[in-house]
C-alpha cells in the first residue's frame, strides 16, 4: 500500500494520504551537534523543503532556529513519523529529544 507525501502551503504542512500531519512553527529539541554547539538545540521548524520515507522514518529535510542561541539553517533530515501496515504515525515530538538521521548510530550520512 503506497503513502502520499507531500509538502503544501509553501512549506507550512507535511501531507499524508492528503491531511496536514506536521506543521512549521513547532519547537523540537534536537541532538544536532553540527547545527549548533548548545547542547540540546531548541529548534522552531520555519519550513519544510522536502520529505523522504525510508523504510524506517519519514522525514522532513526544515530551515529553522535554535530560539536559545540564533543559530539557523538546516539541520538535516529530522524523522518526524513512520509509516506502519500502510498508515502513517506520529512520533512523539513535544516529548522526545530528535536527532538528524545522517547523526544517528547506524545510519551513513547523507
Amino acid at each position: 500500500m503506497s503513502v502520499a507525501l507531500r509538502i503544501l502551503d509553501d512549506g507550512a504542512w507535511l501531507s499524508v494520504n492528503d491531511q496536514r500531519r506536521v506543521s512549521v512553527s513547532e519547537l523540537w529539541r534536537l541532538h544536532a551537534p553540527e547545527f549548533c554547539d548548545c547542547p540540546l538545540v531548541d529548534f522552531i521548524a520555519e519550513g519544510f523543503t522536502g520529505v523522504s520515507a525510508d523504510g524506517r522514518d519519514v522525514a522532513v529535510t526544515t530551515y529553522g532556529k535554535c530560539i536559545a542561541c540564533g543559530e539557523s539553517g538546516v539541520p538535516g533530515k529530522l524523522p518526524v513519523g513512520y509509516i506502519q501496515e500502510g498508515e502513517y504515525h506520529n512520533y512523539d515530538r513535544e516529548n522526545i529529544v530528535m536527532q538528524p538521521i545522517g547523526d544517528r548510530p547506524g545510519t551513513n550520512r547523507q
